[in-house]
């Protein structure tokens, strides 16, 4: 893919730019990058904390020839690009919890999120933002136990433009992987390379609601599903996934 990258000093947020260009007509491949964010987006509405000069806040204008039903795959595949990418560049290996958390040492490193418009039933186009913790020594309170960041974890200081470079790299990768051999493939590797897929406890927690239980897999679209204390086995369609430390009951179902 041609990367065609704009850079900017400081933006609300890199989706909001990207999504503008992107109504503009302006093509895939479209990158957007900001030193800092002073309105930077998570999933599930939270904020991404964009520090100027720290890390990597990005987002990108991706206009797939897929069918509406599997772009939610799209989440994945960048997520193995992004974990990739990581691994290329500090050399430990990285984690993947489902569906757009790349962890460093049990920790969340870099976050994804994505927005889809659809035309009838296929894609129009997708905005993929990428933050990534690069160089930031140390976190607020009420981060500091559940983030982490390339320089926290190996001690070293990194070029973003470089982090930049190869995430796009493993992004072109990832998505050709995707085109050519269908979103199968894509989930198939995140399987292998996440160790939330399968057989992780993990709690669910969609708004002011919980669910406990042992992941079971992905579908051949790349749902999660959970399989409860009594063996019944559920799709996660919202909500965060943590890991638990509460022990459940054996059970006899198989897997599906």
């Amino acid at each position: 893919m041609n990367w065609l990258i704009h850079r900017y000093d400081t933006l609300d947020t890199t989706m909001h730019e990207a999504a503008a260009r992107a109504d503009r007509g302006d093509p895939s491949g479209t990158v957007v990058v900001a030193s800092e964010q002073t309105a930077g987006r998570g999933r599930l509405g939270r904020t991404w904390t964009s520090e100027r000069g720290t890390g990597l806040y990005c987002s990108l204008l991706l206009r797939p020839p897929l069918a509406a039903a599997e772009a939610p795959v799209v989440t994945l595949a960048l997520g193995l690009a992004v974990g990739r990418a990581l691994h290329r560049v500090c050399g430990l290996p990285c984690d993947l919890r489902w569906p757009n958390d790349v962890l460093l040492g049990g920790r969340k490193c870099s976050g994804i999120l994505t927005e889809m418009t659809a035309l009838g039933d296929r894609v129009r186009h997708i905005i993929a933002g990428i933050g990534v913790n690069v160089n930031q020594a140390e976190f607020s309170p009420g981060l500091a136990q559940i983030a982490t960041s390339l320089r926290r974890e190996t001690g070293c200081e990194y070029e973003i433009e470089a982090v930049l470079t190869q995430v796009l790299q493993e992004v072109d990768r990832y998505l050709d992987i995707l085109l050519e051999r269908g979103p199968a493939a894509i989930v198939e590797l995140f399987t292998r390379a996440s160790t939330y897929a399968a057989g992780k406890r993990v709690v669910v927690v969609d708004g002011s609601s919980e669910a406990t239980g042992i992941t079971a897999g992905l579908t051949p679209t790349g749902v999660l599903l959970l399989r409860n204390e009594g063996g019944a086995v559920t799709p996660v369609l919202t909500g965060s996934v943590r890991e638990s430390s509460e022990r459940l009951q054996p059970t006899t179902a198989s897997a599906p």
